[in-house]
């Protein structure tokens, strides 16, 4: 019987649907970098999400590995060139969570753009500050969306009962529809009064959203950022949102978010930068949550067994 390891908790609708498909499935959630390489030689497959890397050395001793279901959209925490040239199965799962994404973003940019997150906050510290935290309204803008694949598109959608004009870059062609208009980046930076980014974690998206990127627009903005924290430069984010280019930010992705983003504020600080960002009142931050729902949990899950399955009946 073929073995699957398992190395962060899913939804048990992962387990059960391996397990029909024929795999016995093995769990291990806390061990070592280490004592996972040691045994990976035995499995066909493996089930991650962010815990360890699956790079070549791990894939090296990986010798009978047949797949890899990353329970996520992205696949950078995967070294995709070295599972390709053994012939590995790659299956993410970027439609099982792309809702949850469109619904967070919206949530953000409504929140930030009425000030429901200051006002919260002051309306419990005794304070009733009305005109203070007078909102403004989405309705006649236009937003902008760099990247248009699951969760772009999901975004999109949800932008439907608002009077706004949706424009998406994408670097693959003809992905416009019915909910936003594909543009080159000149137009979407002439007419957007809202960028949201969601685009991979690639070599041309680090440091995308920087100086000069910020400093291209027609308009001032509201930045969203629910992809990868390192396509913003948080420096250059803060300096636009000290100027006024950007009106504010709703990020759920840190370029500074590491495994334990904690760490931050132990002995050895954080950088200024991000402790600006914190403290501004026109940044509302989550972390890294915006595909983190109940029902996301389980889609994301049967988005993995279905993939696997069809590749198994395809070969």
């Amino acid at each position: 019987m073929k073995k699957v390891l398992h190395l962060d908790e899913n939804h048990p609708l992962l387990e059960e649907g391996l397990a029909a498909l024929g795999f016995k499935n093995h769990r291990d959630h806390t061990g070592t970098r280490q004592e996972i390489l040691e045994k990976i030689g035995a499995y066909h497959g493996i089930i991650i999400r962010s815990r360890l890397p699956v790079d070549r050395e791990l894939l090296d001793r990986a010798k009978n590995l047949e797949f890899i279901g990353r329970v996520g959209a992205g696949l950078e925490n995967i070294d995709t060139r070295a599972a390709g040239e053994r012939g590995i199965f790659l299956a993410a799962a970027p439609e099982g969570n792309r809702n949850a994404v469109g619904e967070h973003a919206l949530g953000m940019l409504l929140s930030l753009m009425n000030k429901l997150h200051t006002a919260d906050a002051e309306v419990r510290e005794g304070r009733w500050r009305r005109e203070a935290n007078r909102g403004v309204e989405l309705d006649g803008k236009t937003v902008g969306i760099i990247g248009y694949g699951n969760t772009g598109q999901a975004f999109a959608r949800k932008l439907r009962g608002f009077d706004v004009q949706t424009l998406c870059y994408d670097i693959v062609g003809g992905v416009g529809n019915g909910d936003a208009r594909q543009v080159g980046m000149p137009e979407l930076m002439q007419h957007a009064d809202v960028v949201s980014l969601h685009v991979p974690e690639t070599p041309e998206t680090i440091g995308m959203v920087d100086a000069g990127f910020l400093g291209g627009f027609a308009k001032p903005i509201w930045l969203l950022n629910t992809a990868r924290g390192k396509c913003v430069r948080t420096g250059d984010l803060v300096d636009a949102l000290r100027t006024g280019r950007v009106l504010g930010a709703g990020l759920d992705v840190l370029e500074y978010e590491k495994s334990s983003f904690e760490s931050l504020f132990g002995e050895d600080g954080m950088p200024p930068d991000m402790q600006e960002l914190i403290r501004s009142p026109r940044v509302l931050l989550s972390p890294h949550v915006a595909g983190w729902t109940v029902e996301s949990k389980e889609k994301l899950a049967a988005t993995i067994v279905r993939k696997i399955k069809e590749h198994y009946q395809g070969k």
